[in-house]
């Protein structure tokens, strides 16, 4: 593997944001020239969000810590991740499930076997680990973060601030070129809207402490359509390309129903690309409507998800599927 330690951006590798992103500004990034086994994936077909991209952009360029926030499926960590894709810059996700716990991230004394004896050794936590490399460190969904990793959090989030060790006794220094983002369901709020369980109220002071704070909402019809094709290349006909615009249309119902409270769930982009991919497998859009997103809905939801096919494909649902007496009779 390769050593981060030693890696270095270049001044000749700087990109220009307009040539790269489509953004108009004159503003450029700093990137490496060599691609490493940490650095993510470049996807062709992905579209970027102007304010968004900048903010993720002046993180890596200027050393700002970067939290987005925005409803599931929008592509908040695959944003942060194709940014760094088109940079080189060695890039690690971090879920912030309740599982995870303070040793995960600061590290703990392990038992080894060297020359045959057992020996106890520290073994750093990714925390430390990214610290010391020219390392974009991604923390998914931050506002479910148990409070005690929380405040392990805290101490780095000032952009020069240092991490100490201490069973070990060490203080560490950060890698000028290392980088912390954030994602996020709610604003730090707790589960006000009742979807996202297990989210927490997040410590003020903390949130104060993060420089850049932005908003990923879902995409325009025309770039969500144009990403969903990309995903499912088949569906690029024009009688596809008319699915796919309904499919997207009857996801924009299913997020103003969310909205106005008809609804106590939604249809994100990624629901929106596995209807697609699952219309391929049974090719029969309306089974894979209903295995994709309709029998995930509340019994009593179903019929205003129905009408809401209706209008956009002209076609009735299995009567058997939205039936919600006829569901808890099978359920």
């Amino acid at each position: 593997m390769t050593d981060l330690t030693q890696l270095q951006p270049t001044a000749t590798a700087t990109v220009g944001v307009r040539e790269v992103f489509g953004i108009d500004t004159d503003m450029r990034v700093p990137a490496f020239a060599d691609r490493t086994e940490h650095v993510p994936g470049a996807d062709a077909a992905y579209r970027f969000n102007p304010q968004v991209t900048l903010a993720i952009l002046a993180g890596f360029a200027h050393n700002r810590r970067v939290v987005i926030q925005g409803l599931h499926g929008t592509g908040k960590s695959t944003h942060i991740e194709q940014v760094a894709a088109r940079l080189n810059w060695p890039c690690v996700r971090v879920n912030l499930d309740g599982h995870i716990s303070r040793l995960d991230l600061v590290g703990k004394d392990v038992i080894t076997l060297q020359e045959g004896k057992q020996v106890t050794q520290f073994q750093e936590g990714i925390l430390p680990w990214a610290l010391q490399r020219p390392v974009a460190i991604v923390f998914d969904e931050y506002d479910a973060g148990r409070p005690d990793v929380m405040f392990v959090i805290q101490r780095v989030l000032e952009r020069e601030g240092s991490f100490t060790l201490l069973d070990q006794k060490r203080v560490i220094q950060p890698h000028a070129h290392f980088r912390l983002f954030a994602t996020m369901n709610t604003l730090g709020q707790g589960n006000l809207s009742g979807l996202y369980h297990g989210t927490q109220m997040l410590n003020h002071a903390q949130l104060d402490r993060w420089n850049l704070v932005t908003t990923l909402n879902y995409l325009a019809p025309e770039d969500e359509a144009a990403i969903v094709l990309a995903r499912v290349p088949q569906m690029d006909t024009p009688q596809g390309r008319q699915q796919v615009d309904a499919m997207v249309a009857l996801a924009n119902f299913t997020r103003k129903g969310f909205a106005v409270g008809d609804l106590s769930i939604l249809m994100s982009p990624r629901t929106v690309i596995t209807w697609a991919e699952n219309a391929q497998i049974f090719h029969d859009v309306k089974l894979a409507f209903e295995l994709s997103f309709l029998n995930k809905c509340e019994p009593a939801e179903r019929a205003i998800v129905a009408e809401y096919f209706q209008r956009c494909f002209g076609q009735e649902l299995n009567a058997r599927a939205q039936d919600p007496a006829v569901q808890a009779h099978v359920g």
